[in-house]
């Protein structure tokens, strides 16, 4: 069966995929090089959270829609799904038929048949996301907007075992290429959830087979399947020989660099390039040698070096330019944030910023008084982020753009804040708690170059206040894991959009969401109630009023101080043709290629 794939000013057409007569010889390979500056946490969509793994799991794997590449702001579009989403009158009610055809890559999982891709494949994946026993930072998709899930998830609380041979009410599938996704509350923007890369569909035999080791053994029917793994070292990918056969067939575009994008893919096979090789680089220095050595294809996280090859107004000096060396310049749908553990306790130890008495909001607002943001900006980021004020970021539906944040840098004020609420000095200059007893602040980061820099900002903003400051040093993937068990006091965390909607920022200071994505366990009723009642709205002027009130109540308890959002820079070599920065995907290597002709320029020297 044809089917096609329309995008904005692209059109992808699919048809089954086509056996190659012959394998392709090892020199004539086109290989992408990439680098992540932290280490992945695993490739089973529903146990992660982090950006890094997430790149990798929308290459293997296929949610039901994705979005347009070219289009500006981003749009959803079909994906596996024939069409976008029947959403009944009352936005309860979803509806959408798979395109038939699919299959998932190869595995031992599947006992040497071609698996197709079922509409139960998508329910059995939605189930997992709220299975107790995975612990999945992304539950909140699903927990408490589904029809008859959550019932089944509390039985699996009480017996330890999720049956997911369960009918569920609000996931059926009709037949085997139809699903049907039945909500508990009006929600016009439940697409989004269906567009976002870690929703693609797992097939239950591979979870069945390899169990606790799922993560290593990510099996979709995406463009590329994991060819080797090294932990926290090496990931390869190859293209999926099973993959359908999607035909690039660009229309006309009034933007340039479109155009330029147009001609260098016309009428490519889709993925046209046949490997992706990532290597894990902790630090800055060592990507930017590897990328002007020409190891590397593309770079997007030296925002520490950017001098290097920017000039004060953003644009690539002359001599990378006079080499070929293409830059693509955006600020990122993400904001940064320094959060504060709310929580009256950390494990079973008193919590010293936890709590919503006045002396403690008191302290964590004078924290995120004294910390200099500007100083970030401009000392770390070196000038590569802008000031972020609102917790949803420019470029997502429900972004205020007037809007400035009642947590202004004022250490005179902060000291006085905290004066008055009998935070005393001691001889050695530092600050007790208001009872006497001793008073140490805890401050989490990685062991890396770039965060060594946050330290010793956050050490001299502390200095500031008087408050005695304890660095905690761990790997990020440990990191994230206590972050989740609310184990951390203080920590900078970014969060990028999943998708270009304000809930996807607004939740992760919901409630419930403690465990999951609510890193500073913040439980604020009266922040509840509102996101609550904005869930039930679509986008627009009443939503946002909802959104302004949730902000004032955060900031009036102080769960974060939101910092800035940082410009990606992305270095490419002469070569790496048809890349553009999309707001929301993390994986543009499908709509890429790698051109021949221009890998004779020298390297960047």
């Amino acid at each position: 069966m044809v089917m096609v794939w329309a995008l904005s000013g692209l059109e992808l057409k699919a048809q089954p995929p086509v056996p190659s007569s012959a394998p392709t010889a090892p020199s004539a390979l086109k290989v992408l090089h990439l680098t992540f500056q932290a280490a992945e946490t695993g490739f089973d969509p529903a146990k992660v959270s982090d950006y890094y793994s997430a790149v990798v799991i929308s290459g293997i794997f296929d949610p039901l829609l994705t979005y347009d590449y070219l289009a500006r702001p981003a749009h959803l579009i079909p994906n596996v799904s024939e069409a976008l989403p029947t959403i009944s009158a009352d936005g309860k009610t979803y509806t959408l038929k798979i395109k038939q055809g699919i299959v998932f890559g190869q595995d031992p999982a599947f006992a040497g048949r071609a698996r197709p891709l079922r509409a139960q494949d998508y329910l059995y994946s939605i189930k997992r996301f709220v299975d107790p026993k995975n612990r999945s930072p992304y539950a909140f998709l699903f927990l408490g907007k589904i029809v008859g899930l959550d019932a089944l998830v509390s039985k699996a609380q009480k017996t330890g075992q999720f049956d997911y041979d369960a009918a569920v009410e609000g996931l059926q599938a009709p037949d085997p290429f139809t699903l049907s996704i039945k909500l508990t509350e009006t929600d016009f923007n439940f697409s989004h959830v269906l567009a976002f890369p870690l929703v693609g569909a797992v097939a239950r035999e591979v979870i069945e087979r390899y169990g606790a080791d799922s993560s290593a053994h990510p099996v979709g029917t995406g463009p590329y399947r994991l060819r080797q793994y090294l932990r926290s070292s090496k990931i390869s990918l190859e293209k999926n020989p099973l993959f359908r056969t999607l035909r690039w067939e660009a229309l006309p575009s009034t933007d340039i660099p479109d155009e330029a994008i147009r001609k260098s893919m016309q009428g490519k096979l889709l993925p046209a390039i046949d490997r992706i090789e990532i290597s894990i680089m902790d630090e800055a220095q060592s990507r930017w040698l590897a990328f002007l050595r020409a190891e590397t294809d593309m770079e997007y996280q030296l925002e520490e070096l950017a001098p290097k090859f920017l000039t004060p107004t953003g644009e690539l000096k002359s001599p990378f330019r006079e080499q070929g060396i293409q830059l693509d310049r955006s600020v990122d749908p993400e904001i940064s944030y320094l959060f504060f553990n709310t929580a009256e306790t950390i494990g079973n130890q008193p919590n010293p910023i936890g709590g919503f008495t006045l002396p403690k909001i008191a302290l964590r607002r004078a924290i995120a008084m004294a910390y200099d943001v500007q100083d970030q900006i401009a000392v770390i980021r070196k000038g590569q982020s802008v000031r972020a004020f609102y917790p949803i970021p420019p470029g997502v539906a429900g972004h205020q753009s007037q809007y400035r944040s009642s947590l202004s840098y004022n250490p005179a004020l902060a000291n006085a804040l905290l004066d008055h609420f009998g935070y005393r000095r001691g001889a050695d200059g530092y600050r007790s708690h208001p009872d006497g007893s001793a008073l140490i602040l805890e401050y989490a980061s990685t062991p890396v170059e770039r965060d060594r820099q946050f330290d010793e900002l956050m050490k001299r903003s502390m200095d500031r206040i008087g408050l005695r400051l304890s660095i905690r040093k761990q790997r990020f993937s440990e990191l994230l894991k206590l972050s989740s068990q609310c184990r951390l006091m203080m920590k900078q965390a970014a969060w990028i959009a999943d998708y270009p909607d304000g809930d996807n920022f607004m939740q992760l200071l919901y409630g419930p969401h403690t465990g999951q994505s609510n890193a500073a366990c913040y439980r604020s009723a009266s922040f509840d109630r509102l996101y609550e009642q904005s869930r039930r709205l679509p986008d627009g002027a009443q939503r946002d009023l909802l959104y302004l009130q949730m902000t004032r109540q955060m900031e009036a308890d102080t769960a974060w101080l939101l910092t800035d959002s940082r410009y990606r820079n992305v270095l490419l070599q002469p070569y790496v043709v048809g890349f553009k920065k999309h707001p929301v995907l993390t994986n543009e290597w499908i709509h890429m290629d790698i051109d021949r002709t221009r890998m004779k320029k020298a390297p960047a020297s």
